[in-house]
């Protein structure tokens, strides 16, 4: 509680900037299309899996681009569920349901979702991680996907949550991360402070060791064991791949749920070495080990660093770790103002995005409890399950605007719509929908509806959008960094697929610019470690850049 009182102290709680409340996010989810409702077989038995789920996926999964939308259920049993849907965008904006001709209709217990292009043909293929066997799904490039799971050898049994395809060895194939949670063996419901039933925290189980799986060509080879991976059985939820120390070498940090987390370094010869207490991730300032759940990975100071966001438990705070020159992590929460306005509620999904465009990034958080609330009123006559489940767990979300120099500012005032939407919300993403060049948040909810946020920011900066393309290996060039310069200020962004909680995205990375309206160089370090420098472009367009069309460093 230390923490929680430092920036209690620093922190200029409740005050609010005059001038007029513009809703800064409009959910227009049911305007376009997006009509989906997640449901996870609440019937009061408060089993662990009925909370913690589900994620997404945003891509665009036939080309035409746009993007589109894959939406993850958890029970295809029950008679409103549908199972996992996929929406396609087309040109008028819409979205309509392309589940059945697409052949994505996996009805497991679905937690969420990882993308790759695991065959290097220029098409994002996707994995279904579930409370049960995983599906992994080809795409086809005809708008089809086909199910190769049992040919690919990347089944498992396990309850997975969120995974990351990324190129371990540097062979130009994407490998494969899956986190796994607990045994949830066997179900049983735990009881509150008040001795009210209520879902059992992860500790009441036994955690189960992650899987790592390296890419043959044909198929994915487990070398879960040699790797050093299995080694320990933790709760793990989220999981982003990217090379943390520089070396050229993808490595996997894993939020694992009331456990130390762990940043599995990569040392070569398809071997990692769990250095998360070492670098300063394991824990928060204090020592403690927090029910860590998402992740998102991006420079809020701008340092030319990557520092990393955790979501928490009610009680704890969201926790920023800033990397400092030595390439340790610190934990920031309190001297960022991230950590205050996060302690009473429960966060899942996270990202750090550039939401207004003035340069720095910000943060979104999707909230919503896993610990029954206190609320003692009377439940409504004839309440069903799923209702009891929405009143007693959920919690609204939380936006937070960066002040240019890493300080964060709680803007919910500015947001109404996403931040008043009391939902026990589990994904998030955030990315171009519309097509307009600002940042869209897209949120999921746990036994509710999807909810697309339209960016409505009043005078937003000038922006850039970059698609990395490696024409040989890698196609989209994920753990790679790219940077723009304008004038003496850099900006920098990974190039990464999973992020947040059980969520994937698309790898182009979004720029706000501020006033500027060009940038005057951009710089790429390719997973490879070769550097490379591109001329400055005109902003408010999307570009691709491509390796080898540069100016290498040195050259």
């Amino acid at each position: 509680m230390r923490v929680v009182a430092v920036a209690a102290l620093v922190l200029p709680y409740g005050c609010e900037p005059p001038g007029p409340r513009e809703d800064w996010f409009v959910d227009t989810a049911p305007e376009l299309g997006l009509l989906f409702d997640h449901t996870s077989g609440v019937e009061g038995g408060f089993l662990l899996p009925e909370a913690m789920g589900s994620g997404l996926a945003l891509f665009d999964y036939d080309d035409d681009g746009d993007l589109d939308v894959y939406l993850v259920n958890a029970d295809a049993d029950t008679a409103l569920a549908t199972g996992n849907r996929l929406f396609r965008r087309d040109a008028d904006g819409v979205f309509h349901d392309a589940t059945t001709e697409a052949g994505l209709g996996d009805t497991g217990y679905g937690m969420g979702t990882a993308l790759g292009d695991i065959d290097n043909d220029g098409d994002l293929d996707l994995l279904v991680t579930n409370d049960g066997p995983n599906r992994l799904y080809r795409n086809n490039g005809d708008g089809t996907f086909s199910d190769i799971t049992d040919s690919a050898g990347i089944k498992g049994s396990h309850w997975s949550t969120s995974a990351a395809f990324c190129d371990i060895d540097d062979d130009g194939l994407l490998d494969l991360y899956v986190a796994n949670y607990v045994t949830n063996e066997p179900p049983y419901a735990c009881a509150s402070g008040t001795g009210e039933p209520d879902y059992c925290g992860p500790n009441a189980y036994r955690g189960v060791p992650d899987r790592l799986y390296r890419n043959n060509g044909a198929g994915f080879d487990d070398i879960s064991a040699t790797s050093g991976i299995a080694e320990t059985a933790r709760n793990g939820l989220g999981v982003v791949c990217f090379d943390f120390d520089g070396d050229a070498r993808d490595d996997f940090l894993v939020a694992n749920d009331g456990e130390r987390n762990q940043l599995w370094m990569n040392q070569g010869e398809a071997r990692f070495v769990d250095r998360g207490v070492r670098f300063g991730v394991a824990t928060n300032l204090e020592g403690d080990t927090e029910a860590s759940m998402g992740i998102a990975l991006g420079d809020v100071d701008g340092d030319l660093r990557l520092d990393v966001v955790m979501t928490h438990l009610y009680g704890e705070t969201n926790t920023l770790y800033r990397a400092d020159s030595t390439g340790m992590m610190l934990d920031a929460s309190a001297l960022s103002g991230v950590g205050f306005p996060s302690v009473a509620d429960t966060g899942f999904g996270v990202a750090l995005a550039d939401l207004d465009q003035d340069a720095d990034l910000d943060l979104a958080v999707a909230n919503g409890r896993v610990q029954r609330s206190t609320d003692s009123s009377e439940p409504p006559t004839g309440e069903s399950a799923t209702d009891t489940f929405r009143r007693l767990y959920a919690e609204p979300n939380l936006l937070m605007v960066n002040n240019g120099q890493g300080w964060f500012d709680d803007h919910c005032h500015r947001a109404p719509g996403f931040c008043a939407a009391t939902e026990v919300s589990r994904g998030l993403l955030t990315a171009d929908v519309d097509a307009d060049g600002d940042l869209d948040i897209l949120v999921t909810n746990a036994n509710g509806p999807v909810r697309l946020y339209r960016n409505d920011v009043p005078d937003k900066g000038n922006w850039l959008k970059l698609r990395l393309v490696d024409p040989v290996v890698n196609r989209d060039a994920i753990g790679a960094t790219v940077s723009v310069r304008q004038g003496d200020t850099r900006q920098m962004r990974p190039v990464v697929h999973a992020t947040g909680y059980l969520s994937s995205a698309d790898a182009e990375v979004h720029f706000g610019l501020g006033p500027a309206t060009a940038v005057d160089e951009i710089e790429v370090t390719w997973p490879d470690g070769v550097r490379e420098r591109f001329p400055g472009i005109p902003a408010n367009r999307s570009t691709v850049i491509r390796k080898g069309a540069g100016t290498a460093d040195g050259i």
